[in-house]
């Protein structure tokens, strides 16, 4: 059929033509941001879930709706080969420069001059362009906490005197280093006691409450953390019927029955299932047959555009301890079993573990057990040999 109309939209954090399963989310989301601008902030959510499940997705819905409420946002993807404060420092800069149209604001000044003081402080040297004199004594100590703190402090008060609610999105919050997510908890802390109109919502992979305890041991009294996963099987049928229909496109049931089979309800996979399976049928309606046919296309696409790009990253031990998880199944495996199948000790493969926790790969359900972080990585894993 016509690529041109296809409705399906394949792409990393791309948002899809029909947004289901996530209506509970959204209006927890809602509740918490109205709260905070009325000066009676709660937790802060932090969405944790597998590649693929929509994550960036719901993080730029988050921000519509508040934009669409008036809020001041920011949105910053981490980066496990970047240091995130220098951009977080950024971002702040241009929240305060919205705040600071129109009258001139005390407030705003003043958060200006202790972003100023806090991007002087920067550990790798970097600036932030800011026209003001440093605020002497706040954000200048040299303690990342503390510092971040007083900015956050001073981002919300100039939100407040506004009038305007200031949301914070951040995407990978895994890839934080330990000393940046404890400042970043701390300052959301104090933020929160003061009930400041600022809110920070973020997401990341599985292991991101462990993390975030680690980092403060009260984390989880100031964070939700609910867990998205894969699509119902109705929501994951009506992902891809809804699109076809406002085409004017009938797909049979024994296709729907196969796409959500063939892509196990994740978001993700269903739009590369749709896309492709659009693009190979010849005509209304979908069949299975046009499925099958499509699947080994589906199949080359994502081992070249979402299972390599991460594979290609990994040194040949790290990619010998996942082939053996790989040969193993789905999993979740207890650690010993990988270590067996390898033929080692498993303090001996520790190391190794560790660094594929560290690049996002797997992920520890629970203690002694290892999963993988991207859904159908052992197929892949599998047809790559």
């Amino acid at each position: 059929m016509d690529e041109l109309q296809n409705p399906y939209r394949p792409g990393a954090g791309t948002p899809p033509p029909a947004l289901l399963g996530r209506d509970a989310l959204l209006k927890t989301f809602e509740v918490a941001f109205r709260r905070a601008v009325l000066g009676r902030p709660g937790k802060s959510l932090m969405i944790i879930g597998l590649r693929g499940v929509g994550k960036t997705v719901l993080l730029g819905r988050f921000a519509e709706m508040a934009e669409e409420r008036q809020l001041v946002v920011a949105h910053i993807e981490a980066s496990e080969s970047s240091r995130f404060i220098p951009v977080l420092a950024s971002s702040l800069r241009k929240i305060l420069l919205k705040l600071s149209s129109g009258t001139v604001s005390a407030a705003v000044n003043k958060a200006l001059r202790v972003l100023k003081s806090f991007t002087l402080q920067l550990p790798d040297g970097s600036q932030v362009a800011v026209d003001m004199e440093p605020l002497v004594g706040l954000a200048d100590s040299g303690h990342l906490a503390e510092d971040l703190t007083d900015v956050l402090v001073a981002v919300g008060e100039a939100g407040r005197d506004r009038g305007r609610g200031v949301l914070v999105v951040i995407d990978e919050v895994q890839y934080l280093s330990p000393e940046e997510l404890g400042a970043m908890i701390s300052a959301i802390h104090r933020s929160t006691q003061l009930n400041l109109p600022l809110i920070v919502v973020g997401a990341g992979l599985p292991q991101l409450p462990g993390l975030a305890g680690e980092a403060k041991s009260y984390a989880e009294r100031l964070f939700e953390f609910p867990e998205v996963g894969s699509l119902g099987e109705l929501d994951a049928r009506a992902a891809i019927a809804i699109p076809a229909q406002h085409a004017n496109v009938s797909i049979t049931d024994a296709a729907l029955e196969r796409i959500v089979e063939e892509s196990h309800g994740y978001p993700y996979f269903l739009q590369e299932w749709g896309y492709h399976t659009w693009n190979t049928a010849g005509g209304s309606p979908i069949t299975v047959g046009d499925v099958l046919n499509a699947t080994p296309v589906v199949e080359r696409h994502l081992d070249k555009n979402f299972f390599r790009v991460r594979y290609d990253r990994l040194t040949p031990k790290e990619k010998e301890y996942l082939r053996a998880m790989a040969a193993l199944g789905p999993g979740p495996h207890r650690s010993g079993d990988i270590a067996a199948a390898l033929r080692v000790r498993v303090e001996t493969v520790a190391p190794r573990r560790g660094a594929l926790i560290q690049k996002g790969m797997i992920y520890s359900p629970s203690h002694g057990e290892t999963a993988f972080t991207v859904p159908l990585f052992d197929q892949f894993l599998k047809r790559v040999g």
